[in-house]
This record gives C-alpha cells, structure tokens and sequence, in this order.
C-alpha cells in the first residue's frame, strides 16, 4: 500500500469522531431509559451466532447478506459443498434473541420484556443511507399472546421517539395473513408468496408498473399477476381507515376477527395519549419472512422511508426451544433516528472547557473540574494556546458551548467567568 493512499475503513463501514460518537450515545443513553420506564430489561447477545441458525426459512432477503465466516484449519483444496463456513455475523437481532430465549427461558419470567442495542451486519452493496455496518436498538415481548404486546410496544416506541424531540409521526398498520390471502386470492402458488411480498413491498417506490414488471421479470404468471394488480389499485392511495381494511380484506376471504384485532390495537394505542397517529395500510409487508400476524412501521416527514418498524413472530423461538411461543417486538432505526434526534432533540447538560494558564497548579485545574463535574456539568480542561480562536473553534465542534479562564490567582469555581463560545 502506498503512503499516501487513503487509509478509510472498509466500504460501508465507518469512522465516528468524537462529537458525533457523543451524539449517538447520548440518543442511546435516551431510548435505553425510556425503554427501561415501560418494564423492559436489557440484554446482550454475541455478534456471532452459528451459521445454520441464522440460515433458515424465516430470515427472507436477509439470508443472503450473511457474512459468513470461515471455518478454522480448513483442509487444503475443501470445496463450498464441504462447507467452508460454519458461523456468521448476526443480520438482526430477533433470530439471537429467538436463540437466547430458547437458552435461558427457565431464568426468565413467563412473559418476558427484552431491549438488545447494539451492532448487525449485511453484506449488501453500500449506497446513500444503507450500511453494511449499523445499530438496532430492539423491544420485544416473549410470551404474550394478546393485543396488549402490540399496543404496549408501538407506545413505548412512540413515547421514547417523542422523547428524543420526534413528534409529527405515523404508525402504519397492517396483518401479513391479510397479503397471504390476497396472493392465495390471486392465484399465487404459496412457495412464490416470499418472493411476490419481496415485489409488492416497494409499491411505494415503483407504483404498480414498477411491482408488475418485477413479477413479469421474475417469471410469475401472467394470470396471477393481473389479478393481483388489479386488487392493488386501492392501495396506491396509502392508507385506509377501519372501512376501507374491512372492506378491501373481506374480498380475499379475511375473517372480521382479523380486522377486528387490528382495530383493537389502534384504539388502544390512540388510547394512552401519545403522540402520533394510526393509520391502516394493506400494502405494508416488512421484509422479514418470520412475521405471522400485525406488522407495523413508524414514519415521519422529515424521514427516508420508516424509522422503526416491526411486528408479531410467534414461529420463530420454536425453530430453537421445539415448541412455539407468543412473540412481539419492534425495532427502532437508530441510523435513521439519530439526525432527527440531534436536530430535534435539545441537550440540558452544560459543556464547559476550562482553559487554565501554564502557571496554575495542575491539582487546582482539576480541583475546579471536579466541582463542575459532580454538579452534573461535562467539562474539559485546556491549556490555554497562543492562538485561542482555533481551539475555541474544536471545542465547538465538540459540543461544547461554554469556556472560562483559569487564572493564576482562580481558587474557585465562583471566580470563573463563563463565555459562551462563538
């Protein structure tokens, strides 16, 4: 490598300097508290899981963005039949979570209220927005068959983005047994239903001769896609209220029941106050091939797409524990999240540099850091330049909003005379 090639990390990865890593831990420090009021209890998974877990029927697109990671002391000339990876790095977090639970469910409670933060990969191609490296911040419930798993997370989520300063948002609602029995409908064969949800997820991208050229190019048929077109026609307008669902699911064969429950769970989020509002959407799909029932997203006007998303997999855990249980969870879009968060969200803590002269006594300069610190105040101390303007210019791009000379003659911190940094 020449000296003087670029040394960036690997494409789709990145860097955090040190003021926006404090911007994103301080929006962590918010949604874990948040997450925490609601009953939620955090734990931790490891970035590797064994690759035959992760590969399975439910995982959809995602499966095929696995890193996958080779096996050690590899025989020379073993070939991809052999297998030449035996762990992966995990896509999401619901499948370690799935695995966690089926481990350690006698140590837990019989309805179990889970947050996971932390880091997923997917080798995908890297563009504007999409990472191969990025942060999920994750709420589940294990164990509750009810609507109270659906309406308790979708207000825990919304109440914690409120929080962050993001008002002004939607939850979108919809069943995928609604979609199955639409593509049932049609005439779709149920080993192509996947791949026809993968289609029909970007109506709001493509419009419907975007979603009928893709089914074309895939090879469905010509008959099935017709049908299937012509009853999209009144999605294309986006959401619906109770009516328009009842009306648009009971032509599929849609049980009352089913639209009923979905109601329920609005009503009930409408219900506790918080803000946001709820709005029906039979073209909402997720990509995640393990939901099996009410599936919801987040969004808001100033966001690409949905902020948090989510919804009920009651399949997956019995993939690993043998028999099935109830589950629910949603997942906040921290990449997504975190500039509307900065933007919006106003910090209430003082940063304070103190920039002391090379004559005071080094014990003194952090004597007065430490009263500052234990009043609740961040502070740095600096030795004061021979040019002030630049430094005062990094700290500035650090966060910090405030100085004060520490002088020879400065005992206290009632003797220091705060400015605010321009």
């Amino acid at each position: 490598m020449s000296a003087n090639a670029p040394v960036n990390p690997p494409r789709g990865m990145r860097d955090f300097l040190p003021a926006e890593k404090a911007v994103r831990e301080s929006t962590l420090a918010v949604i874990r508290r948040e997450f925490a009021r609601f009953g939620y209890q955090e734990i931790e998974t490891p970035a590797i899981e064994e690759l035959d877990r992760l590969v399975g029927e439910h995982g959809g697109e995602n499966e095929k963005l696995i890193f996958r990671i080779l096996k050690r002391n590899l025989e020379e000339g073993a070939s991809e039949s052999q297998g030449l990876a035996d762990l992966g790095l995990r896509f999401d977090l619901t499948v370690p979570l799935s695995r966690f639970y089926a481990t350690h469910r006698a140590k837990l409670p019989d309805v179990f209220r889970s947050i996971q933060i932390g880091p997923v990969w997917r080798a995908e191609r890297p563009q504007k927005g999409r990472f191969r490296q990025f942060t999920q911040c994750d709420l589940d419930i294990l164990g509750e068959p009810s609507v109270i798993a659906e309406i308790e997370l979708v207000t825990a989520t919304l109440h914690t983005l409120f929080a962050l300063g993001i008002a002004d948002t939607t939850v979108r609602l919809n069943d995928r047994r609604i979609l199955t029995a639409l593509l049932r409908h049609c005439g779709f064969p149920a080993e192509e239903w996947g791949r026809t949800l993968i289609a029909l997820d970007k109506l709001d991208k493509v419009g419907i001769a975007g979603v009928r050229a893709e089914l074309e190019a895939r090879g469905h048929a010509a008959e099935a896609i017709s049908r299937l077109v012509d009853a999209m026609e009144p999605l294309a307008a986006g959401s619906m209220d109770l009516a328009g669902l009842s009306a648009f699911a009971g032509r599929f064969g849609v049980s009352e029941e089913l639209v009923a429950n979905l109601s329920t769970i609005a009503a009930g989020i409408e219900g506790t106050s918080v803000p946001g509002r709820v709005a029906f959407d039979p073209s909402l799909v997720r990509g995640m091939g393990y939901y099996t029932g009410p599936i919801f997203e987040v969004h808001h006007p100033a966001g690409a797409g949905s902020i948090a998303g989510g919804g009920r997999y009651d399949g997956m855990i019995g993939r690993f524990a043998g028999s099935d249980t109830p589950a629910c969870g949603f997942s906040i879009g921290f990449e997504r999240i975190i500039e509307l968060a900065r933007l919006e969200a106003p910090g209430a803590t003082r940063r304070i540099a103190l920039v002391y002269a090379s004559e005071v006594p080094p014990a003194r300069v952090v004597k007065l850091q430490y009263e500052l610190a234990s009043q609740g105040h961040v502070v740095r101390i600096v030795a004061r330049p021979k040019k002030l303007a630049k430094t005062l210019e990094r700290l500035l791009e650090s966060g910090y909003g405030e100085f004060a000379f520490v002088e020879a003659g400065t005992t206290s911190i009632a003797e220091l005379a705060f400015k605010p940094i321009r």
